[in-house]
């Protein structure tokens, strides 16, 4: 197929994540304050786009609590530095089995089911100019752990989201995801153009690969916009595989704490390095304002 290189490309930065990630690095930021300013720093590195989870700021764990995510709102919108907020929308639905003879009950420890208007309940009053809405279902690595986001459940989510004009980014872990996306556009949940994420080498979703990648990129549809990831040692080479794609980057600690071998990196360090083989390619990093026009997004001003 023809190269189809994006000459306009917008970088996110994934900055601190949901996973058990907050005591293999002293960069992963736990508190709110800590996750607005590692954001700032991204922003001003060359990230478009900063798409930010929230932790208890004591144990570093995932959290949902709207008070954290309210303050991260707040500060990045009060600092002096302009950048697209991404929040999460993505917890809320995980489900931990007991052991393979005895699925039932649910494992306590682990299982956090919320209904829709939950699990966007901080969507709804920090409004973010994106959230994310994960497409699927699916297996991590965890052995009795599922992701669970029944078509019920996104058709609820995404309806909320496109009444609250907050644009979902798709997140596709595999081309079913994407299938179902598609659908979502086509019923009037989700408008079009829409904005996918394609999430690819997360266990077990799509492999990294580069011919599973490029199926992923062709069920994409033509007019919709996309960015790309992949896990630690494949994220810079992923930010390349997605600019000659046609697609946008993603990076940050979410997704790969090294810098390089044996170097712990922080957010600012990976956008940096994203920025640098971006523009090596022949390609410009656009900025936050461009990113609302290409996607028609709506900046909000401090609360």
């Amino acid at each position: 197929m023809p190269l189809a290189m994006n000459r306009e490309v917008f970088i996110t930065c994934a900055i601190t994540g949901s996973g058990s990630t907050q005591d293999r690095s002293p960069h992963v930021p736990r508190s709110p304050g800590q996750i607005a300013e590692s954001a700032i720093a991204a922003a001003r590195a060359g990230a478009a786009v900063v798409h930010c989870h929230v932790r208890d700021p004591e144990t570093g764990a995932p959290s949902r609590d709207l008070k954290y995510f309210r303050e991260v709102t707040e500060r990045i919108r009060e600092s002096d530095t302009d950048v697209v907020l991404n929040l999460t929308a993505g917890m809320g639905g995980d489900l931990v089995f007991g052991d393979v003879e005895n699925p039932l009950p649910l494992k306590e420890n682990g299982t956090d089911m919320a209904g829709a208007a939950e699990r966007v309940a901080h969507v709804a009053e920090c409004r973010p100019e994106i959230c994310t809405l994960d497409c699927g279902t699916m297996n991590f690595a965890e052995a009795d752990y599922v992701m669970t986001n029944t078509p019920g459940m996104l058709v609820e989510m995404g309806t909320i989201m496109t009444e609250l004009g907050v644009k979902p980014e798709i997140e596709a872990f595999d081309t079913g995801h994407l299938w179902f996306a598609r659908k979502l556009v086509e019923d009037g949940v989700l408008e079009s153009p829409a904005l996918a994420q394609l999430c690819m080498g997360v266990p077990w979703g799509a492999p990294d690969d580069l011919n599973t990648f490029m199926a992923m990129v062709n069920n994409v549809p033509d007019d919709w916009h996309f960015s790309a990831f992949s896990l630690g040692r494949n994220q810079m080479p992923y930010v390349a595989a997605a600019v000659l794609a046609g697609g946008n980057v993603r990076v940050g600690l979410e997704d790969n704490l090294m810098l390089e071998r044996g170097v712990l990196a922080t957010n600012q360090q990976l956008v940096e390095r994203a920025v640098e083989i971006t523009e090596r390619l022949g390609a410009r990093v656009i900025g936050p304002e461009q990113v609302r026009k290409k996607l028609g997004l709506i900046k909000r001003a401090p609360a």
